[in-house]
């Protein structure tokens, strides 16, 4: 997803590193990419301040999720979504699905989800033209979001999308609108209000439970059907949303040396995920033949969702 903290253009991360060729995210790309100052409704990206009713909207969404995503929640979430008993389904076949889908907690978008995934994709595509992984993850990092409709539980908004963060350990105060935690129940409990937490410092970030949505959702789906993509590609799947993480560098004391590793590709794909949504729409079956061969190489025909 993309969403979370404060959006700060200046203070954006603006790493580059010689083995991925990332980017520099403040102006204009070295790969010809060009991020823009302000989203489709005339605000600068992920500026939640911003008076309107909209991102009204976005602070009762935060308000929802930080006083409802607890350990207990996820944990029972994970239990019930990892039978994948609910539909099978090709991914382009939930790709169009997903056109059904508006996000509410997004201040820079409101088209279907399925152009989101394709200006991300056709974006990726344009400067990263030899990494194919990279542009089929874009075009399905938030197929997840199908857990908004009743064939797959019908979930509130905040148990979808949204900044996602550990639960198990103290929330971090580089999450987004943080005063609402304080009437999240873990905050009480001992065992999760530390630093650590029930983790360990560099256990690695696969060992820990993350806020419930979307990304963890989808990851679950590629990982149990098969899918090849790299890690990269599934480390992005399942952390993009992960803002106070790869944007202000919190919870960085429960990575190992893999997670920085894949990190790196996050930072590039952030980028992408966070501009290309724009008004501009892209046009959807001149670009299908190329992402159905991307889907063939990668995964099954048909998966459990």
């Amino acid at each position: 997803m993309f969403l979370g903290s404060q959006f700060d253009e200046k203070n954006v991360h603006n790493h580059v590193t010689k083995d991925t060729n990332e980017v520099t995210l403040n102006g204009v790309s070295h790969n010809g990419f060009t991020a823009p100052e302000i989203n489709s409704f005339g605000h600068s990206f992920r500026a939640y301040d911003v008076e309107s009713e909209r991102q009204k909207g976005v602070e009762e969404f935060y308000r929802l999720q930080h006083i409802n995503q607890t350990y207990d929640f996820v944990k029972k979430m994970r239990e019930n979504y990892e039978k994948l008993n609910r539909a099978e389904m090709s991914i382009w076949e939930c790709c169009e699905l997903l056109n059904q889908v508006v996000d509410d907690s997004d201040p820079d978008l409101d088209e279907p989800q399925i152009q989101h995934l394709l200006q991300s994709a056709e974006a990726i595509r344009k400067d990263y033209p030899n990494e194919d992984w990279l542009h089929l993850t874009a075009l399905i990092h938030d197929l997840g979001k199908i857990l908004l409709l009743p064939q797959f539980g019908e979930l509130p908004q905040w148990a979808v999308v949204g900044d996602t963060f550990p639960v198990g350990c103290a929330f971090d105060e580089a999450n987004i609108h943080h005063k609402f935690f304080k009437e999240n129940p873990d905050i009480k409990n001992p065992a999760y209000n530390t630093k650590d937490g029930i983790y360990t410092n560099g256990c690695g970030l696969e060992n820990v439970m993350m806020s419930w949505g979307h990304d963890d959702y989808m990851y679950l789906v590629a990982k149990e059907n098969g899918c090849t993509l790299p890690s990269a590609g599934l480390f992005i799947i399942r952390y993009h949303s992960f803002y106070p993480l790869h944007k202000e560098g919190a919870y960085s004391h429960l990575m190992n040396d893999k997670d920085r590793e894949n990190l790196k590709w996050l930072h590039i794909f952030n980028k992408y995920d966070l501009y290309s949504k724009s008004k501009v729409l892209v046009d959807v079956e001149k670009v299908k033949p190329y992402y159905q061969s991307l889907i063939e190489k990668y995964f099954p025909a048909k998966l459990k969702w």
